[in-house]
């Protein structure tokens, strides 16, 4: 048997197993991947609904902005994160450098313009085909918003899966804030990069395959979902 088929089967020993370190770094990351979805969520949804039922100066250099964040590279949003909260930063005195808080920062940088472009879209044909009533009966923007919500459950459920599979998949800018600290700030992406350098390609090949299992189920999840935003 060669070396890579033996780093196969020990790779999936250590799953087989539930080896402690590989599972502390899968909860690891899942834990701030979940939760950097969920504050995007929080942040992207209303602000892309907003974007939808108003009209206001610079409404649409807003918009491509947002869409341009899109490619925004993860290693300066690291980088400027980096700066902010080192001790000689501005926000340095509030010790969140190289921990997991640092890493859902930066995840939720990254996930939130996903959460906006994948909320707008759809808020804005609801917009189109609701807004006359919506005005009719005196609704608030805010209230709008609401209605937006409930009108378009999957669209939200798609930018969560999008947010959440961009987040897990990070590595540049979560191992310039988090420090790929062992047993702290380790997560499946940063341990895989570490154990490959080093050699040590079972545990590198245990987080890959569970990480590659997460991002499919993720992708097909949301295709599905925006299958039936399709059909609809």
């Amino acid at each position: 048997m060669n070396d890579f088929a033996r780093s196969v089967v020990a790779a999936f020993t250590l799953i087989g197993e539930a080896d402690p370190e590989l599972v502390g770094i899968v909860a690891l990351s899942v834990r701030v991947s979940l939760t950097a979805s969920i504050v995007a969520l929080l942040i992207g949804a209303p602000f892309g609904a907003f974007l939808a039922i108003t009209r206001f100066r610079g409404r649409q250099v807003v918009i491509v902005l947002t869409n341009a964040l899109l490619g925004l590279p993860p290693v300066v949003v690291g980088l400027a994160l980096y700066l902010l909260l080192s001790r000689s930063g501005p926000l340095g005195a509030a010790g969140l450098l190289f921990t997991p808080a640092a890493m859902v920062i930066a995840q939720t940088l990254l996930a939130t313009p996903i959460v906006v472009a994948l909320v707008h879209r759809p808020a804005s044909l609801l917009w189109a085909e609701y807004g006359d009533l919506a005005r009719i009966d005196g609704l608030s923007t805010l209230r709008s918003i609401g209605l937006l919500f409930a009108l378009g459950r999957t669209s939200l459920l798609t930018a969560f899966l999008a947010a959440f599979g961009r987040a897990i998949a990070e590595v540049g800018a979560i191992i310039i804030v988090g420090g790929n600290i062992r047993g702290f700030t380790r997560t499946m992406t940063t341990a895989i990069a570490l154990e490959t350098s080093k050699g040590d390609l079972p545990l590198a090949l245990g987080l890959g395959l569970i990480l590659l299992a997460l991002s499919v189920a993720v992708s097909t999840l949301a295709f599905l979902l925006v299958g039936r935003i399709g059909e609809k």
